[in-house]
């Protein structure tokens, strides 16, 4: 069982930035996969970035969105995976969730997809104003 808890969530104005971090539980398995999903009101879970955590694991994938905006890093001797927004626009505003799966690294080596995924945090709101 993996355990994920998001935290820095805020209210910011429009040009604003936030840092998101997402705690997990130690991964067994040496390839794993973890993204950060927007869900605003009425919405289905929208891809955001995804990075690959483990052995050897290097890549990172953003949506068309966040690219050239925000950035995904991990800290692997902390277990966490952190998620920099810059830049922010009211449209980014929305729960953002973190999610990880556990049986290797990122599909395809593209942003990943909500149904790749088993095991979600709580998530954070993200509250962007003109």
């Amino acid at each position: 069982q993996v355990q994920l808890k998001e935290s820095g969530g805020g209210s910011v104005q429009a040009g604003g930035s936030l840092r998101l971090s997402c705690i997990h539980s130690e991964f067994v398995h040496p390839y794993n996969c973890l993204s950060w999903f927007r869900q605003s009101p009425g919405k289905e879970h929208e891809g955001v970035a995804s990075i690959e955590v483990g052995v050897g694991g290097r890549d990172s994938y953003y949506s068309d969105s966040a690219k050239g905006r925000f950035t995904i890093t991990r800290d692997n001797a902390k277990n966490t995976v952190y998620l920099q927004m810059t830049r922010l626009r009211p449209e980014d505003t929305g729960i953002y969730s973190c999610a990880a799966r556990v049986d290797g690294f990122c599909l395809n080596e593209r942003l990943q997809k909500p149904d790749e995924f088993s095991y979600w945090g709580q998530g954070t709101q993200v509250s962007v104003s003109l």
